[in-house]
């Protein structure tokens, strides 16, 4: 062999050599279209700023589907490093025992900055155990807002600059609206989260025991108390009149609004960025309506969204390079763009101060409500967020008994008691099978 051939074949393998020395990272996600290349956006970033780790984003389906698949690979030992699970996941992944290794510890072991003060209350509370241990990393963090349709106000002859404060208000709003003939004057996205799990922190009530059940897993629900039900009679009473359109159980209302359809939506923070690329109209999102006579309403709301995991049994530089990637999303830099292109809120309060003073929230008026919203008052036991075992089946339940109250099948004190007892069922079946 020449030496010229001697020195190619030197340098490629020299080459591969370093391409194989890179520790890869798998993240498996469910953020699908413009939230998955964002994602990957966010992955070669973090991947330019190193050469020790390769960071792979996966896209493996909805939330549901990718808690599944994550169970079942950990239990087939080929687990993710990084999973990306919605909220109410959140106590049945604390209670895989082995499955999951606390942010707060990965962290720690890593040695890389990490405080947890740092980040916005409510949505540090969530993910956070009664010791103070951060367990899992916020990512997309929403909360639900209030969207009105400026000009469909004007034509009925409502002063669209002052959108609903209360439900009193959107009440009398729905009607005028259905008086100069808009066909659907009010809809919403994500039932139970908007009006059974936002609408009791906002009203400062608990939803169940044990704050929320964030205190042990033999909680009970309590969210068919006078006012849940006064609540729910509410939103029975406008799909009665045709002022209430029901649109599903996950995000389909924000295409109702954004489209023009219907005038008034309350669904995630989240929805703003595709709003503001679809809708031709002149629209505003504000605070979530309250009950005026409740004390101590409004409170605060609480995050939707999802938070990243980390997986059990991994070796102790794969850990490394996911504390890595942890600290570079937690820089200020990184959330702000992160929080401007996508319309969650962004985690610090570094990210936050940095948005402002960049002039964004001058330029989109309305883009700092998620957050003046979710920190509105110091988080109580009522509305820091809530675990409940099994949630996912939780939710459907609450669901089905609220859609039965739409469609006048039952009144709404009778469908409540249903979600309570159907829901009580589900946290029994939890409970027993997660025992010490």
């Amino acid at each position: 062999m020449s030496i010229r051939k001697f020195a190619v074949a030197a340098g490629a393998a020299l080459l591969c050599a370093n391409v194989h020395a890179q520790t890869e990272i798998q993240w498996w996600h469910s953020m699908g279209g413009a939230l998955g290349e964002k994602v990957n956006e966010l992955a070669t970033k973090f991947n330019g700023t190193q050469k020790e780790y390769k960071l792979v984003p996966v896209y493996k389906g909805s939330y549901p589907e990718s808690m599944t698949a994550a169970i079942a690979s950990f239990r087939a030992g080929n687990a993710p490093h990084i999973l990306q699970v919605f909220e109410v996941g959140t106590a049945t992944m604390m209670a895989a025992k082995g499955a999951i290794v606390p942010v707060a510890k990965v962290m720690s072991d890593a040695k890389e900055p990490f405080d947890p003060h740092a980040y916005l209350p409510t949505v540090a509370g969530y993910y956070t155990d009664l010791k103070g241990n951060m367990l899992s990393f916020p990512f997309n963090s929403s909360t639900v807002m209030f969207y009105v349709n400026k000009e469909a106000f004007k034509k009925a002859g409502l002063d669209g600059e002052q959108a609903p404060k209360t439900w009193k208000e959107l009440i009398a709003a729905a009607d005028k609206l259905k008086a100069s003939g808009h066909s659907c004057p009010y809809t919403s996205g994500w039932p139970s989260w908007m009006h059974i799990e936002n609408f009791s922190a906002w009203h400062n009530v608990p939803i169940g025991t044990k704050e929320n059940g964030m205190g042990g897993t033999d909680t009970v629900f309590t969210f068919n108390s006078p006012l849940h039900v006064r609540h729910l009679t509410t939103l029975g009473d406008l799909a009665k009149k045709g002022e209430f359109i029901y649109a599903g159980r996950t995000n389909q209302a924000e295409a109702k609004f954004a489209s023009g359809e219907c005038a008034m939506l309350t669904s995630s923070a989240g929805a703003q960025a595709t709003i503001r690329k679809t809708a031709k109209f002149d629209w505003s999102m504000n605070f979530i309506p309250y009950y005026d006579d409740v004390k101590g309403a409004p409170q605060n709301s609480i995050i939707g969204g999802a938070s990243l995991w980390v997986m059990g049994g991994k070796k102790p530089e794969e850990y490394r390079g996911v504390a890595k990637f942890f600290a570079f999303l937690s820089q200020p830099e990184v959330q702000m763009d992160w929080h401007t292109s996508t319309g969650y809120v962004p985690i610090t309060l570094a990210a936050y101060e940095l948005t402002r003073k960049s002039g964004f929230y001058e330029k989109t008026p309305g883009a700092d409500m998620p957050v003046k919203q979710l920190t509105l008052h110091t988080p109580t036991a009522n509305s820091k967020g809530l675990r409940f075992g099994n949630f996912v089946q939780g939710r459907e339940v609450i669901e089905e008994e609220m859609e039965a109250v739409f469609a006048g099948k039952k009144d709404a004190k009778t469908a409540l008691d249903d979600a309570v007892r159907r829901g009580n069922d589900v946290l029994r079946k939890f409970e027993a099978a997660n025992k010490q």
